[in-house]
């Protein structure tokens, strides 16, 4: 048989490539991966220069060049832990690397781990204490300890032995400028340009340096000159926009980011940067459409996919961001990105339990995701879970601090609850993050007006207007300021102020009417509250104002009842309107129509316990022990341990003669949360009367009615007739006699009253 000796040219090629690839050794094919990721490394392809270095080191384990390299390339993209990892791994195979050693410490330093990098500088200048990187890293890591003469001293050590190292005058410019010393600053950047004229960094931080000089010319020819430097970094041209935006020159900014979008038409950090800009500076709408065509043009670009989720959300695109979202769940299950947003779609729709499900799957594959505690707090918030809510927040901003979400969060439930310090702690670090914003000015302002620091609440304010004119909340807490200063006609103007700028304002018209108010002008406050629905008439809070008003001071309960009803008609996911309707109803007689109101108000809001516990109260007042034993249990479904369903719960068991021993322990619970409520403390010791321990019941009985001197409230003459039950189970007649007579003459009608003279017939007999 004859063999053809001709090949065709294809088959040819294909085997000759062959036969190169298979002829290469394990050696020439890990050079072959060093040398590609270099490449992939110097044009800034960083991710798959690291694929490369990988594969190098799977060839040759033991290759510390590869080893460092590798960490080196995980610098560039803040990968840090596999960083640390590959130049640990460096030094376990060359201990004498200093190059290793020098990477390592500027990584451990950058990290905030002071402990290691200080072994690391001190190993450093010990092994080579004539190389000008080993004072670069004593200084370095004497400005993170905020030690700035120092490291100033140490980084001029630097420069005095390698005086051609642009980067230590870099430095040294910054430690100058946290020193305090602008001049010296400034001529180092210039000096650290001069040493190496194609550095990108330090044109880019004088132009910084100058922006907060508000040399805005200086800025903008630094900023451009470092563009020139490294065109095809996009960064550099952020630096431009944020400098017109700082002049006011928005419009300018958006032209030129409209270039920038023009200029990388495949380069990502640059043409995001049009719909970034619109979304800083408030415009959620145009901000969308950007993205939306962004993601039509560039489909496959997971960062673009997730802000424009992110975008749909906030606009409450919900069926849109939510179909894009599946489809990332779809094909990566665990993505932590979309377990985000589907939790915050949830939370958006109502369906908080869900979103509870989701961003806890979240936590237990991120325990360290700040961004998914943050949404669980919002989701416990909804579900009323206010406790569960504030940890959540805690540890968002514990993991980090720089989220305004959390600590806004934070400050708004220190508020409700009353706990000034919180609210102050938490509004300092709002305008730690938001200097130019009001509303963290505006937060500690009223911590420091219930602190009665006027003066620092007034500063407060005035940063507050200063940084937002045009915003009603610098106004509002002047007013609050005024008013609690009892300076009514200043405390009127401010408020006035603030609804000229936002007609809206809950909190403006609320303080205003109080000011009224406060010197027994009721009529003007109902007035002041009709003339602002008559300007906004859609505004369900302003008929709440009018609602409480002419129920608290005028006592005018058809009207009041008439402005609640158009308040909950209005603004139909606001309880309070609801709570107060069906008060007033009770308070006309109309019991049945109360608990109406109460009974479709806990169906429309399952998780506002305060529909069930008052629901409770009105079938309680008809002596309806078992509607108000399963009102009081659906409120325990809801939350556990609430004191106040516990409570009352607990004494309905004792009206109806259930079990003992489960209302004690619900007595206990109600006493852990409300420590300080005498009726709780009652309802203990009347649990254990009816277990017929006496004496304990005396000792709790006397305690509760010391509870209401202390806190000035009435007498309640149930606790009066508990007494004296008690007293005369331990034979104690007179004290008996003394404390039924009390109750009698305090309430004569009370359920009590009748087993009340029984018993003092039964003395006199």
């Amino acid at each position: 048989m004859r063999i053809c000796s001709v090949l065709r040219p294809a088959a040819l090629f294909a085997i000759l490539v062959f036969l190169s690839a298979c002829s290469l050794s394990p050696s020439g094919r890990k050079q072959k991966y060093l040398s590609s990721g270099e490449q992939y490394f110097d044009s800034g392809k960083y991710s798959e220069a690291s694929i490369q270095f990988v594969n190098a080191i799977k060839l040759d384990p033991n290759d510390a060049d590869a080893h460092y390299r590798l960490g080196r390339t995980y610098v560039k993209i803040a990968d840090w832990p596999h960083a640390y990892e590959e130049f640990k791994r460096v030094l376990e195979l060359q201990p004498d690397n200093y190059a290793a050693h020098f990477d390592l410490a500027k990584l451990l330093i950058a990290s905030g781990t002071l402990n290691l990098a200080q072994e690391e500088t001190d190993l450093f200048l010990k092994k080579q204490p004539n190389d000008a990187r080993g004072y670069f890293l004593a200084g370095s890591l004497l400005a993170a300890q905020a030690n700035f003469p120092q490291a100033i001293a140490e980084m001029q050590k630097a420069i005095a032995l390698n005086p051609s190292d642009w980067n230590s005058y870099f430095n040294l410019a910054l430690m100058q400028m946290k020193n305090n010393q602008p001049d010296l600053a400034e001529a180092s950047f210039k000096k650290a340009i001069e040493v190496n004229p194609k550095a990108s960094d330090p044109y880019s931080m004088l132009g910084n340096f100058y922006q907060f000089r508000g040399q805005f010319g200086d800025a903008e020819r630094e900023f451009n000159a470092a563009i020139q430097t490294d065109p095809q970094n996009p960064e550099l041209r952020s630096a431009v926009a944020r400098l017109y935006i700082a002049e006011g020159k928005k419009d300018q900014a958006e032209e030129f980011l409209k270039q920038v979008k023009r200029d990388f038409p495949a380069n990502s950090a640059g043409y995001r940067m049009l719909g970034d800009f619109y979304f800083t500076n408030g415009d959620i709408v145009r901000a969308t459409a950007e993205y939306a065509s962004l993601f039509e043009a560039h489909p496959k670009d997971a960062e673009v996919e997730n802000n424009y989720i992110q975008l749909l959300i906030l606009s409450n695109r919900l069926d849109e961001a939510r179909a894009l979202n599946d489809s990332l769940l779809k094909k990566s299950p665990n993505d932590d990105k979309a377990l985000l947003y589907s939790g915050q779609v949830q939370i958006r729709d109502g369906h908080a339990s869900d979103a509870l499900a989701t961003l806890q799957k979240l936590v237990k594959n991120d325990p360290k995701n700040a961004a998914a505690h943050d949404q669980l707090g919002f989701a416990f918030q909804q579900l009323a879970d206010e406790e569960s809510a504030e940890r959540e927040w805690r540890e968002a901003v514990r993991l980090h601090p720089e989220l305004t979400d959390a600590q806004r969060a934070l400050a708004l439930l220190a508020m409700r609850k009353g706990d000034m310090t919180t609210l102050e702690q938490a509004s300092t670090q709002l305008i730690n993050l938001q200097p130019k914003a009001p509303e963290g000015y505006s937060l500690r302002a009223i911590s420091e007006i219930n602190r009665k620091q006027f003066s620092a609440a007034e500063a407060d304010i005035h940063q507050a207007i200063t940084a937002a004119p045009q915003s009603q909340l610098g106004y509002v807490e002047m007013g609050n300021l005024r008013l609690m200063q009892q300076r009514y006609a200043d405390a009127a103007s401010a408020y006035q102020q603030a609804l000229d700028r936002d007609a809206n304002s809950i909190d403006a018209l609320r303080g205003l009417m109080n000011t009224s108010i406060a010197q027994n002008q009721a009529d003007k406050a109902v007035a002041l509250a009709e003339t602002q629905i008559a300007k906004s008439p859609n505004n369900g809070d302003f008929y709440d104002l009018l609602g409480t008003t002419l129920f608290r001071n005028k006592h005018d309960l058809t009207a009041a009842e008439s402005a609640f009803s158009k308040s909950a008609q209005l603004n139909p996911k606001n309880p309070d309107a609801l709570i107060k309707l069906g008060q007033v109803q009770a308070a006309e007689g109309k019991v049945d129509e109360a608990i109406s109101t109460y009974r479709q108000s806990a169906q429309d809001h399952p998780r506002e316990i305060s529909f069930y516990i008052l629901l409770g109260d009105l079938y309680q007042s008809k002596q309806d022990w078992t509607g108000a034993q399963n009102s009081y249990q659906k409120a325990l479904e809801v939350k556990p341990e609430n004191p106040t369903a516990s409570g009352k719960l607990a004494y309905v068991l004792l009206q109806s003669g259930q079990n003992l021993d489960v209302a004690l322990s619900l007595a206990q619970t109600a006493r852990r949360g409300l420590p300080e409520s005498e009726s709780v403390v009652d309802t203990l010791g009347w649990v254990y009367y009816q277990k017929g321990a006496y004496q304990s019941a005396i000792d709790y009985f006397q305690e509760a009615l010391k509870l209401e001197r202390d806190s000035k409230s009435p007498d309640d003459p149930h606790v009066h007739y508990h007494l004296g039950m008690a007293y005369m189970k331990t034979g104690q007649s007179a004290l008996a006699r003394q404390q039924l007579q009390q109750a009698l003459r305090m309430d004569s009608n009370s359920a009590d009253a009748a087993e009340a003279k029984k018993q003092l017939a039964q003395l006199k007999s």
